[in-house]
């Protein structure tokens, strides 16, 4: 059996409505498009109907992927954990004890990671060094600058929102 995909309730919203998008919208489109391409002759020089048939691989494979995912979805509502122990859905408050910088992280589904909106995820390397660990801990990350070393101030449970919708799924 395959591992399980963890993810938020919105992580969860957000990729069922990019499968409903694919199925309904893009692959329709797609289908569209390749009977267009069809029309203009001989397929063995028609860049239109390559590309087309090159996007409906995309499509094909992208539904797959997310009904996989879907299936094996483990959805996690951080607002119904709590503890000082960081796990799966935690925001996570860290401290380098060198310069007193903080970075705050929400540790998060493959899918949902968003740098810029401090949702990291869960196979990330600053998330698999901060599982486990807890308020007061001292933990080491290797970064591209080396490794570092930070301290857990805070572990919070709260409601994480999903990926951009604008954002290509």
């Amino acid at each position: 059996m395959a591992d399980k995909f963890p993810m938020t309730p919105a992580g969860n919203s957000w990729m069922k409505r990019q499968l409903k998008k694919l199925k309904e919208v893009d692959r329709p489109n797609n289908s569209k498009a390749i009977e267009i391409a069809r029309g203009h002759g001989d397929l063995s020089e028609n860049a239109d109907y390559s590309a087309a048939k090159e996007e409906q691989a995309m499509i094909e494979a992208k539904i797959r992927e997310y009904e996989a995912k879907l299936a094996l979805a483990e959805v996690i509502d951080p607002t119904s954990l709590s503890g000082d122990t960081v796990r799966f859905g935690a925001t996570v408050t860290i401290e380098d004890p060198d310069s007193g910088e903080q970075q705050r992280y929400t540790i998060v589904g493959e899918h949902e990671a968003s740098i810029k909106k401090g949702k990291i995820s869960i196979g990330a390397p600053v998330a698999r060094a901060l599982i486990g660990k807890s308020v007061g801990d001292t933990v080491v990350v290797t970064t591209p600058k080396g490794k570092r070393e930070y301290e857990v101030s805070s572990v919070e449970w709260l409601e994480v929102g999903g990926p951009d919708d604008d954002a290509e799924a």
